[in-house]
């Protein structure tokens, strides 16, 4: 039963993982028995390099900056935090960020082309329960 604010029509895709070095990171997740799905990516608009590996657990995307003193990965990393964001599809990207407002969250990162994603956009939120949240458009 969805709650009156709930956020609807979404489908989780991937736990997003911060790292220094993206290929030290995955030969830890493919000694887990994860594997690459699909080529490495570059997105300069987040600061990004990344990859995303498919295994027993769900897709997990590895990141990593493009520049150690820049970018949004700055902050986490220097928090010592791995797994930071939970991304889900939504099929209508205005109407997540409504409702997510709704439920007292806070668009961090407002809709953008994601490199990862075939130019389709992203946004992230952050939750009242600290949680970030990625909205990737279906």
């Amino acid at each position: 039963m969805n709650a009156p604010h709930a956020l609807s029509g979404l489908e989780f895709h991937h736990v997003g993982v911060a790292c220094r070095k993206l290929e030290r990171e995955q030969t830890v997740f493919e000694n887990m028995g994860y594997r690459p799905e699909g080529e490495i990516f570059v997105d300069p608009t987040q600061g990004i390099r990344g990859r995303f590996l498919t295994g027993a657990g769900p897709r997990m995307e590895l990141v990593e900056p493009l520049d150690s003193q820049t970018g949004v990965l700055t902050n986490v990393l220097a928090q010592g935090l791995k797994m930071y964001h939970l991304a889900y599809t939504t099929p209508d990207m205005e109407r997540s960020l409504a409702e997510a407002v709704q439920i007292r969250g806070k668009v961090m990162v407002e809709p953008v082309p994601a490199v990862a994603f075939d130019g389709r956009r992203i946004a992230f939120v952050f939750l009242p329960n600290m949680l970030l949240m990625e909205f990737i458009e279906r």
